[in-house]
Order: C-alpha cells, then sequence, then structure tokens
C-alpha cells in the first residue's frame, strides 16, 4: 500500500483560478485535488474518463449537457464518460474538492 500527502503533490493553475493536483493514480483509477478561486470557471469539456466527486468546501457550479446543479459541502456527483460539463465558482468563497477518474487520467491532459 502506498499513502501520499497532498502537500508534497504539485499544485497547477490550469487556467485562471482553477488549480489541480494530481493525489494519486492506479491502474484503475486516480484521484484529483481541486481548487477553484471565487469567480473562477473550467469551461465545457468532455473526456473518456467517468468522473465522481467530492466538494469538500464550498459550493460549486456544475453545467452538465446544459443542465445546472449547484454541489454544495459534502455533496458527491456522478458525470459518465464523454458527458459535456463545465465548472463554476459563483461564490464570494473558496470551493474545494477532489475528483477520482477511471480510467486514470493525466492531469497534463487537461483540455484547457
Amino acid at each position: 500500500m502506498d499513502v501520499f500527502t497532498r502537500a508534497d503533490r504539485e499544485v497547477v493553475e490550469v487556467t485562471d483560478g482553477v488549480y489541480l493536483a494530481q493525489l494519486v493514480s492506479g491502474e484503475a483509477m486516480s484521484a484529483q485535488y481541486f481548487r477553484l478561486e471565487p469567480g473562477a470557471s473550467l469551461p465545457e469539456h468532455s473526456h473518456e474518463h467517468e468522473q465522481t466527486g467530492y466538494v469538500t468546501t464550498g459550493v460549486l457550479t456544475l453545467v452538465v449537457n446544459g443542465e445546472e446543479r449547484r454541489v454544495g459541502a459534502d455533496d458527491a456527483y456522478l458525470i459518465p464518460g464523454d458527458e459535456p460539463h463545465a465548472a463554476e465558482n459563483r461564490t464570494d468563497g473558496l470551493v474545494e474538492g477532489v475528483d477520482v477518474f477511471s480510467p486514470p487520467r493525466d492531469p497534463s491532459d487537461h483540455p484547457v
């Protein structure tokens, strides 16, 4: 078993105010930390990976196939592979959480 600490992982700004860090990656899945500053957004994109997520701080607005959903702290979500989606922080506070991808996703392969 391997154990990794978020503080030991490189956090990269992929677009203005959106930060990602690869936490761990295995053969079948990967986990990634995310942080969106107030007003930051991730433009619509899609990928082959099934994506589950959990918001730990704040309220994230997800737009999936044109449908908006607010996801707050302690909420989880599922986005099927190849489903167009975007994420926005429309609040004055920070949004943080963790996404899990299957198959594993390389954070350098981000569409932005």
